[in-house]
Order: C-alpha cells, then sequence, then structure tokens
C-alpha cells in the first residue's frame, strides 16, 4: 500500500529559561527527527516571545515553526516525542494549506474584472 505524504507545520513553544545552547539542541532533535522521516521545508524561529497567559509559571517561551512533508502517520510521532521532551512547553501541529502557483493567483484576480466589464 503507498503511503500518503502530506505538508504539515508544527509550532513548538520551548522554555526560554533554558541555556541558548540547550535551546538549539532542541530545535536541531526535532529538525532531524522531522528530515529523517520525510523532507523538511523551513525551520522559522521566531525567538522569544511573551506567552498569552503562564505555562508552568513561565511568562515566556522560545517559538519555532517547522514546515515539512512527511507519510501521514508521522506527525503523531512527532507529538509524542514532543510531549515527553523535557524543555517543551507545548507544540501544535497542523496539516499545511495547499498554496497555489502564482499563475493561478493571477487568473482569480483577473477574471472578476474581465467579467464585470462584459
Amino acid at each position: 500500500m503507498e503511503k500518503r505524504i502530506g505538508s504539515y507545520e508544527t509550532l513548538i513553544v520551548i522554555n526560554a529559561a533554558l541555556a541558548e545552547e540547550e535551546i538549539k539542541a532542541l530545535v536541531e532533535k526535532f529538525t532531524a527527527l522531522a528530515s529523517a522521516n520525510g523532507t523538511v521545508e523551513s525551520v522559522d524561529e521566531w525567538g522569544k516571545r511573551r506567552l498569552a497567559y503562564p505555562i508552568n509559571d513561565l511568562t515566556e517561551g522560545y517559538f519555532v515553526v517547522v514546515s515539512y512533508r512527511a507519510a501521514a502517520d508521522f506527525p503523531a510521532e512527532m507529538d509524542r516525542v514532543l510531549g515527553i521532551t523535557d524543555g517543551i512547553l507545548r507544540s501544535m501541529t497542523t496539516v499545511a494549506a495547499a498554496k497555489k502557483p502564482a499563475a493561478a493567483k493571477e487568473a482569480e484576480t483577473v477574471a472578476p474584472a474581465e467579467a464585470a466589464a462584459e
């Protein structure tokens, strides 16, 4: 049976009280996990941000978004590993929205204007 490949984004909130080397090690760990099970498209480090509400009495977290393509069963494994890793405050994995090619976007914006002119 053929494995279905999908695009996913995982938002990771790391404890900002950790040392910079520990934060980088956690980012590298999950980037390597994603690349071992698929292809990493991008790693966007947002840096230290204030949390909307305290988590474990902490008010700041280090935010990272990892975008990757992998088999449909991999995001559950990624969430499992995130859940048991010390230093991770929260994580959320979503299916990435399909991106339309630029030519299709232009055709969408031109078509209504042409229809109104007729």
